[in-house]
């Protein structure tokens, strides 16, 4: 029996936080453990403002937490949406695997088809050199 699906809502969040390429490398970073808001601050060229903004996003889809550590706030991934998100996306995985196998399918099917039917490797081509305006012409053999 496969989970329960997260609700909806909560996946949208998690979704629209992945959106934006800035919280991604949020993300991406806090995979190699807790940081500070300033260390966050450090690689984007942002302000803190704008920092704490995605990451008040990223908070609010239960992406990252933050923690207390004496005076600091370090912020740390929480990989569980992310979980969720990927099973979601799973379902969708056989589907993609099924239109795969069929075009394999089809594409082996042409293949003996498409050998006989090609042109021999050696077969002589016209020499061409394109026009100004983007045409192709045939060059003139030199007789």
């Amino acid at each position: 029996m496969s989970s329960p699906a997260p609700p909806a809502a909560a996946l949208d969040r998690v979704f629209s936080a992945l959106a934006d390429p800035t919280r991604r490398a949020i993300l991406a970073r806090l995979v190699d453990g807790e940081a500070t808001v300033n260390e966050l601050i450090a690689p984007f060229h942002l302000s803190q403002p704008a920092i704490s903004k995605h990451l008040k996003v990223l908070e609010q889809a239960g992406l990252v937490m933050r923690g207390r550590a004496a005076q600091t706030r370090p912020v740390r991934l929480n990989p569980e949406p992310l979980g969720e998100a990927a099973r979601w996306l799973g379902h969708y995985r056989r589907f993609w695997e099924d239109s795969f196998d069929k075009l394999d399918a089809l594409l082996q099917a042409d293949a003996p088809a498409a050998a006989k039917s090609a042109p021999h490797p050696r077969a002589a081509k016209p020499a061409t050199r394109p026009s100004r305006k983007g045409k192709t012409h045939a060059r003139k053999s030199a007789a």
